[in-house]
């Protein structure tokens, strides 16, 4: 069964609303772009454009790989949704790709959004 935080982002993507959260310690404000499972674990790919990270955070802000159960304190908002800029390289971040925001997504979501 998900957990919250998978549910909470799941509704995040579904919905194209942003996410503010702490991870690490730190907060954050992302949006998801991925949701799966890597290592049995629930993970996602998220843009993070706000907040604060261990590494710093560039002004156009940056792709981020987040371990669902080190998230605390996940809200929805309302608030433009953000994606980087497209890349070059395929995602590595989620084995097991449940959704995925991109509707011609090359990862075969089992879940593909309607």
């Amino acid at each position: 069964m998900p957990s919250s935080n998978y549910r909470l982002f799941e509704q995040a993507i579904r919905k194209r609303k942003p996410v503010f959260c702490v991870y690490d310690g730190y907060p954050r404000e992302l949006c998801p772009i991925i949701l799966g499972h890597s290592q049995q674990q629930e993970k996602a790919l998220t843009y993070q454009f706000g907040g604060q990270s261990k590494s710093g955070l560039p002004p156009q802000g940056e792709w981020r790989c987040l371990w669902l159960a080190k998230v605390s304190a996940p809200q929805l908002h309302d608030g433009p949704w953000r994606t980087g800029s497209s890349h070059t390289q395929p995602q590595g971040c989620v084995e097991i790709v449940e959704l995925d925001v991109n509707p011609q997504s090359p990862y075969r979501p089992k879940h593909p959004l309607s």
